[in-house]
């Protein structure tokens, strides 16, 4: 090991990371005393403010949880709505979700991984320092990917952040043959430009820690398509689980002292979602540019390098603009037509809304009563998911870093976590409540 020493890693609100998180080490001559990935953020309690809640309201209420995932909490919030009526959309309605679910995946991966990620691989400390020297090109490009991602959730869902088009039953707007077209071609220049980025990350890709600790990855899964909108949670450990009233027995949230996230577990001590948990249950359904880009950065199934989530990212950013061309061209093929949305009938039920937004597994469990108001809800949110694996990971990461400077360890731990590329804000559903 190291020789003995005696210093504190305190950072305190992570930077470069939505929400407030801690990172907490302290060494005592030369042995490890505490490391801790702390959750300080004030919780915040959606699932009390659905309840009482007629069905109308859930979806636009639910896409306020979070300023990025709008688009996949409102998906996740239709689909369990949909559940608990009984009411089936069209082929259609489900072809331009998934349209909707592709455009938030690019949006908000190209941000991590060009302003939040990128930043610690050319070794500045922001995106700021990149503009105006030898790499602008490469945040010009950045740029240019994340307009393309947002004009495409503008065309699709009405807006980029807490989208108006998209309600139960189908959607309130459709967008034009003209715009589709339109759009598909800006998707196939996005195809070029997501190559040029891949090549300048691939130069220092070097950079990324070859780290890896096993542990289980849990995703959708489905044997037509690589999972975003639709499937069955599938874990790398147990395989498929088909019923999703059954996912309380994946996720066993729980609560620690450290957090006012729940944290949970399956059937290790923690799992992963998110981009490369996805990549290690469904790589062999890539589209075939998304699958020359994990081979550039050797990316194979099954991946235990918690850092190259943010490879994961960029393969499925290609991926998503694959897809959504296969996608467009299938409305453009005299299938996009005008109608309106399913109508539903108030009833009593439950339903369980499950999709893959850019963070993991997010779900959505409603209950409803006769007249179709919310009468219970529950909501699971991806980095709600992630805070065990971060965790497991600082403990096994750190006594293998430990002779290097407290400040090359402190910039790792960061690093660490901003693979996750966590939404903190969304995952504090813990409130610790003393009665006197």
């Amino acid at each position: 090991m190291t020789s003995k020493k005696d210093f504190s890693i305190h950072v305190e609100h992570l930077t470069r990371v939505e929400g407030h998180g801690n990172i907490i080490l302290d060494v005592k001559n030369g042995a490890i005393q505490q490391v801790q990935w702390q959750v300080s953020e004030a919780p915040r309690f959606f699932e009390a403010m659905l309840r009482g809640q007629h069905y109308h309201e859930l979806r636009p209420i639910t896409s306020r949880i979070c300023g990025i995932c709008s688009i996949g909490h409102s998906l996740a919030s239709l689909k369990a709505t949909e559940d608990a009526l009984g009411l089936q959309i069209t082929p259609q309605t489900g072809m331009l979700r998934r349209l909707a679910i592709n455009a938030e995946n690019m949006q908000s991966h190209i941000l991590h991984i060009g302003y939040l990620a990128a930043p610690d691989l050319f070794g500045v400390g922001s995106v700021f320092p990149l503009i105006g020297g030898k790499h602008t090109d490469a945040v010009l490009k950045i740029v240019w990917l994340h307009r393309l991602a947002n004009e495409m959730s503008d065309l699709i869902c009405g807006r980029t952040i807490h989208p108006i088009r998209l309600i139960v039953g189908g959607f309130s707007a459709l967008p034009t043959p003209t715009q589709l077209t339109n759009l598909r071609k800006r998707l196939e220049e996005g195809q070029t430009v997501t190559q040029q980025v891949a090549d300048i990350i691939h130069g220092v890709a070097d950079r990324l820690p070859t780290f890896t600790r096993e542990t289980e990855y849990i995703a959708l899964s489905t044997g037509d398509e690589y999972a975003f909108y639709d499937g069955n949670i599938t874990s790398t450990d147990t395989g498929v689980v088909s019923d999703p009233l059954r996912y309380p027995t994946i996720t066993n949230e729980y609560v620690v002292p450290q957090s006012t996230a729940k944290y949970t577990k399956h059937h290790r001590d923690s799992y992963m979602v998110g981009a490369l948990a996805r990549f290690n249950n469904n790589s062999s359904q890539l589209h075939p540019k998304a699958k020359h880009l994990a081979q550039l950065f050797h990316l194979n199934a099954i991946n235990y390098n918690p850092f190259m989530n943010t490879i994961a990212q960029l393969v499925e950013y290609m991926h998503n603009i694959e897809d959504s061309i296969h996608l467009i061209d299938a409305l453009l093929d005299g299938s996009l037509k005008e109608e309106k949305p399913v109508k539903a009938k108030p009833k009593a039920g439950r339903g369980v809304g499950l999709v893959e937004v850019p963070r993991g597994l997010l779900i959505h469990d409603y209950t409803l009563n006769a007249q179709g108001y919310c009468t219970k809800a529950n909501c699971v949110i991806p980095t709600n998911q992630n805070h065990a694996n971060i965790q497991k990971d600082m403990e096994k990461l750190v006594p293998e870093i430990l002779d290097q400077s407290p400040q090359d360890i402190e910039l790792t731990l960061e690093m660490l976590v901003r693979a996750y590329d966590p939404c903190i804000s969304c995952s504090t559903h813990y409130l610790t409540v003393t009665f006197i």
